[in-house]
């Protein structure tokens, strides 16, 4: 409202915005020529600028100090996604510049949460007198989440075309199809592993393939959308595994499910990319199965600098936060041991019958 949307998304150049529309000025609730208005399209991006911490957030639940979590949400907010944003979907940012194309945020959001997810978590440590690999909590509660995300995503994909239209029509309908294949190759790797499959690695497999395919969601057919959903579910499941073995706790698996799944989803438009309009509103095939490399190498390039923007911006903005007085990464080992809830904000999720 106050300044974000004025620097993604104002004319300033190829790599920040300008003050055109800050606090929300001279952004119109009325459309014209028959495309959205100003003020829905601003209001659609918030979803983005705030699903995009809320997923680095849970890298590292139940350790990190909340007064510091909101200061870090206005400073990420403001160096890292905005200007991420401003390159790849405002007109004039450089990668949109070199023909990188993302259309649902696989870089801008979920490459970057990624990358920073990983970041957080090795800075901040791991858990206290937790294992790698605890119980979920409240399965049918995760199952519902899923369900809520699964949904939730039709908007967030089919919705960045801005009309309801036959872009709209395949974005929503690829989303679902590699949502769906990559939950079923998740339980078939499971199955492999341990002779058995789960709800949760159901709904984790599933939400790889919404990672992966977001960034093509509009470019690509269906066949595609079965490829990319396959590969980033194994991708991801190997990256969860891999993890495993290293110091990084990384409580909700960002970076392995959301960052990979990103990362691959982002690199497979460059592959399996069929439908992208040109200037005339003709179709041009411009994916590597198509023999073309000009997309794939502009995404490839635009994954790698928005990875590492978002990793030396995230390491250097909790550098700071650290040894700031008052702030700080970590809460206390006995309030961490007693459970956030109850030490930052005075209330217990879960009352049982006779506590007090």
């Amino acid at each position: 409202m106050l300044w974000g949307y004025s620097l993604a998304f104002g004319a300033g150049g190829d790599f920040i915005g300008n003050f055109d529309f800050i606090g929300f000025r001279d952004v119109s609730a009325e459309g014209t020529d028959g495309a959205i208005s100003p003020m829905l399209f601003a209001i659609f991006q918030m979803m983005f600028a705030i699903i995009t911490p809320a997923l680095v957030t849970g890298a590292f639940a139940e350790r990190f100090k909340f007064t510091t979590y909101i200061v870090f949400l206005f400073i990420w907010v403001t160096v890292v996604y905005v200007p991420v944003t401003h390159w790849v979907w405002a007109p004039d940012g450089w990668i949109a510049g070199i023909g990188a194309l993302d259309f649902a945020g696989g870089i801008v959001v979920h490459a970057s949460a990624g990358i920073a997810a990983i970041v957080a978590a090795r800075m901040v440590g791991s858990r206290r007198q937790i294992s790698r690999g605890v119980e979920p909590h409240n399965v049918p509660y995760v199952l519902l989440g899923t369900g809520l995300l699964w949904f939730g995503w039709f908007g967030f994909n089919a919705g960045s075309g801005l009309l309801a239209d036959s872009v709209a029509v395949t974005a929503f309908l690829v989303t679902n199809t590699s949502a769906a294949v990559a939950g079923l190759v998740w339980m078939v790797l499971e199955f492999q592993q341990t002779g058995r499959t789960s709800g949760v690695g159901f709904a984790t497999g599933a939400i790889a393939g919404l990672a992966s395919i977001t960034p093509a969601a509009g470019f690509v057919g269906p066949m595609g959308a079965f490829a990319i959903g396959i590969v980033g579910s194994i991708a991801a499941y190997s990256a969860v595994k891999l993890m495993a073995k290293t110091r990084i706790d990384d409580a909700l698996e960002v970076f392995a499910v959301h960052g990979v799944g990103g990362i691959w989803g982002s690199i497979a438009t460059g592959i399996f990319a069929v439908q992208i309009m040109d200037g005339d509103g003709v179709f041009q095939n411009v994916g590597l199965i198509n023999g073309e490399t000009g997309l794939l190498w502009a995404n490839f390039r635009a994954v790698a600098a928005v990875a590492a923007y978002s990793g030396v911006l995230t390491y250097v903005i909790l550098k700071i936060l650290d040894v700031i007085p008052g702030l700080g990464l970590r809460v206390e080992g006995a309030d961490e041991d007693l459970g956030l809830d109850i030490t930052l904000h005075g209330e217990r999720g879960y009352v049982a019958d006779g506590a007090d």
